[in-house]
This record gives structure tokens, sequence and C-alpha cells, in this order.
């Protein structure tokens, strides 16, 4: 069987400072070996910095703001953990906007470690099947979300998953999930 291909497709990545690194570059990675072209959306022009756990790591480009991003752009969404990064994008209203256009158009959408808190605030976890860093777990439950402990989930083109350490199921399943497009049953 073919690997799945994405190409042609714009996948936009959600970030802000202290995104962890390799919950951005890795993912990224993956859907540009498949043909997509990522686009780095951030809170402010400029750049970010990510962090290796809790130390600072590299500055990425930002290539567009979220006030200024449009859902109709893009065939997906990865939203990277670290604890920071979900922090700063949930309290703007312009993030929370964007997350939640996805989950309208019924497009994919990739998840993991600390990312579903923006999730959270969209309000679009309700009567999902989910997973998270573990000290996620009361607060997607509290959301109406069902909260398991694998690897990698995937609820109706919601692609969720734990940690670093999941990353190479989490990027073989979000390539598949993008490579089958919008998910209009959401």
């Amino acid at each position: 069987m073919a690997a799945p291909t994405l190409q042609g497709k714009r996948i936009a990545f959600l970030a802000a400072d202290g995104v962890e690194e390799v919950e951005y570059v890795q993912p990224r990675e993956a859907v540009e070996r498949a043909g997509a072209t990522a686009v780095l959306v951030s809170l402010r022009p400029g750049t970010i910095r990510s962090f290796d756990h809790l130390d600072q790591s590299t500055a990425y480009d930002v290539d567009v703001t979220v006030a200024d991003a449009d859902v109709g752009g893009y065939d997906a969404l990865v939203l990277p953990g670290g604890v920071a990064n979900p922090d700063f994008l949930r309290t703007d209203p312009d993030a929370v906007r964007f997350v939640r256009g996805f989950f309208d158009a019924g497009k994919p959408v990739g998840v993991i470690c600390h990312g579903p808190w923006t999730l959270i605030e969209a309000d679009v976890v309700r009567g999902r099947r989910m997973t998270s860093w573990p000290s996620l777990r009361t607060d997607l439950t509290n959301a109406g979300a069902t909260w398991v402990d694998e690897q990698v989930v995937t609820d109706d083109g919601l692609v969720s998953s734990r940690k670093p350490g999941d990353l190479p199921a989490f990027c073989a399943k979000i390539v598949e999930e993008f490579a089958e497009g919008p998910h209009p049953s959401r």
C-alpha cells in the first residue's frame, strides 16, 4: 500500500512561545515529507521561541499571525504542546476562533501533550474520545471529553497523543488523517 500523500495541502501549525521543540519539529517534518506545505501561525509577527522541556531552544519565524489567518486557506491544523504555548493560545480570542473554525469546517486536527487546553477553550472536546499529557485528564473530563491513556487516539478526524515519546505514532496518524481530508460528520 502506498504511503499517504499530502501533496498540495497546506497544514497550519498554531504555536506560541514555549512550544515543545520536538512536538513542533517532528510533526512538521512528517507532513512536509508527505508533500504538504507547513505554515507557522502565531499570536504576533516575528519569531517564537521553542523549549526542550524547561530549557529554551530554537527560534522559529512566524509565517502569519492568527488574527490574519483564514481557516479556509488550510487543510488541517496541528497544535503542538509545551506548557506555556497552549496557555498563551487559549487566552487569545483569535487563536480560539481559528481552532474552532477547523472543527466547524470538519477539517482534521492533530493535538499533543498540553495542546488540548486550547481545544477546551474553543469548546470542541465535548463527546470526544482523546488523550493528552496526564495532568490534563481532569480538564478534558470536565470539558466533556472521554480521556484515555493511549499512545494515539483518533476520533472523527481529531488525532491526539500524550507526549514526545508518542511522536512516531502521532506523526504517522496525522499524515493518514490529513490525507483523508475533511470529516463533515463533525
